[in-house]
């Protein structure tokens, strides 16, 4: 059950916004996630993170699924023809 997200308008101080972009892109973040990230981990912290609070959304390439052994051990024999 996915729930609606709120969008906000946040006004900040240009150089605060390019730290906060140059921190989510060694994070492999947007800004926008990482601005997320950092305030769950605030509220968290401060003990102030609802229970019920929904996991952030994974985006990106999902994750390799393992190939079966079968494959693998194909790859791994030499061919002799």
């Amino acid at each position: 059950m996915a729930t609606e997200r709120k969008s906000i308008l946040l006004r900040l101080d240009p150089a605060v916004h390019d730290a906060l972009a140059r921190w989510a892109g060694d994070e492999l973040r947007s800004t926008n996630a990482q601005i997320e990230f950092l305030l769950r981990r605030a509220l968290a912290e401060a003990g102030r993170l609802p229970g019920n609070t929904a996991r952030i959304p994974r985006r990106g390439r999902p994750p390799k699924k393992p190939r079966p052994p079968a494959e693998q051990e194909q790859e791994q024999e030499p061919d002799d023809g």
